[in-house]
Parts: structure tokens; sequence; C-alpha cells
């Protein structure tokens, strides 16, 4: 009944970097995102450029193929190419159990990096152990950046990922080490974070913010999987015709992993 594929997300055109962008960016002038600028692939079926188009094997399981594609390309964007977390570095994931967090803690683990993980909820922290996290803290609503320091030995960690915003990007900052990198992928909590731009200069800590990523770095990535070295977590897969239930696990942030809709 015809192959199964996975799609990179950008759609148009190749998101091919220009001259004066940073190397290999996803910031081309015609880059555009199904789901941003066009509308999402929540769909049986839709249409996209065969340049765009990763194939992954036909032996591989459909769901987890289907649930590895946006998260980790955004991930492995973010952490290598921008933020060139290198092997040994310490890592601070903020909200784990998203599907962006875990797909981070799968490659920062896969370099052998040492991950300290947030959460509202005591029981994604202990999935996200099992997962290879080495510390957990419980947010509610403390000052945990003290807590992620004195993990840390007192330096900080080298590359806090956070795609909550508001409620946890001062926390992060302040859980950096010198010349530590924070990169975000999105703001669930809310965009008008407060910062400290005195700790920002001082430390000479590094600022990035990251959407999706190339199609070169989505090979590398896939190539990661394809090897075993990487595995999507799926929380659910839910049928199209109860997929409204999808909507109301993650509003009420129930999930830990991807929820996967099958038509």
């Amino acid at each position: 009944m015809g192959k199964k594929v996975v799609l990179n997300a950008a759609s148009d055109v190749a998101p091919l970097a220009t001259p004066g962008e940073p190397p290999r960016s996803s910031m081309g002038p015609m880059y555009e995102l199904i789901g941003e600028h066009h509308m999402g692939t929540l769909a049986e079926k839709f249409v996209a450029p065969v340049s765009n188009l990763q194939v992954i094997r036909d032996d591989q399981e459909p769901t987890e193929a289907a649930a590895f594609g946006l998260t980790f390309l955004t991930a492995y964007s973010m952490i290598r190419t921008k933020a060139n977390l290198l092997p040994g570095q310490s890592v601070l994931i903020t909200g784990i159990g998203g599907g962006v967090a875990l797909a981070a803690l799968a490659i920062a683990k896969h370099l052998g990096c040492p991950v300290c993980v947030t959460s509202r909820q005591q029981w994604k922290l202990d999935r996200a152990k099992q997962l290879g996290a080495d510390f957990g803290v419980l947010d509610a609503g403390q000052d945990w950046s003290k807590d992620v320091r004195a993990w840390s030995s007192g330096r900080g960690v080298d590359l806090a990922v956070d795609s909550s915003g508001k409620a946890t990007h001062l926390k992060s900052i302040k859980s950096l080490a010198r010349g530590g990198a924070y990169v975000t992928p999105g703001c669930t909590s809310g965009p008008d974070a407060t910062t400290d731009l005195a700790r920002i200069f001082w430390n000479q800590l590094r600022l990035f913010g990251s959407t999706m990523g190339t199609n070169a770095e989505f090979a590398e990535v896939v190539s990661l999987y394809r090897s075993g070295h990487l595995k999507p977590v799926v929380d659910q897969v839910i049928e199209a015709s109860r997929g409204s239930e999808a909507y109301v696990r993650l509003a009420a942030a129930e999930q830990f992993g991807k929820i996967v809709v099958r038509f």
C-alpha cells in the first residue's frame, strides 16, 4: 500500500545557508516550516518536495520513525551545531518528559555527558533516570540553580537546554558555568523571561535560539537512529478518530515522550 517515510518538516526549499549566515544555518531567506508557515502535518497525507524527504528504511518500526524526526532534529541542531556540546561536558535539561527534552537527553548521553533534569512531577524524574539522567530536581518553583550547582561541585553546567522559557530561564542562566551555553527551542511558559545580563557578560555565557535544523543535520541524526544509537520515547499511540485525546493529554502535561497519531 505504499512505503512509509519520515519527513523533514522543512517545505518548499531546502534550508541552505547563504553567505554571511552562521555555519550550516537554518536561517536561509526562504526557509519555511510545515506547521509554522503552512498547514500542519497532522493529516493522512500531505505534499512536500522530494528533495526534502528523508526516507527511513522500511524495516524500521513506523511508530518510532514517526516520533523521531522533529524532536531529534531540533535537539541535534541546538546541541551539536549551535552549542557545540563536547563529549563529557555537563548538561541541564528543563521540563523532562517533552519530546525535545527527551531527545536532548538521549543525544547528551550518547556523547557521554552527565545530565541533570528538572520536572514538576517526581515520576518523570524517575523515568528520566531510567533513561540515563544522572540527577533530577523536583521543580516546585524554588531557585533550583543552587541544586544544579551543588551537583556540579559548584562549577555549574556547560549547557542548559530550556524549552520552558519564562519560568525556568533565569534559573538556567544561574546554573551555567563560565563560558557555558544556554539554548532555547521554545518558550512554553511564556516568552517574556527575566534574565541577568551582568552574569551573562561577566561569565561570558553564550545564548542561542534554535528552530528545527537543516537537511544535512537531519541526515546526520537519522544515521544515529538507523545504527541504533538513538531511539525516541513514545508515550502513546492514538488513532486519528480519537485525536482530540492527544491534545487533552498534552495540555495536562501527562505525557512522557511523543504522542503518535495513527491514520
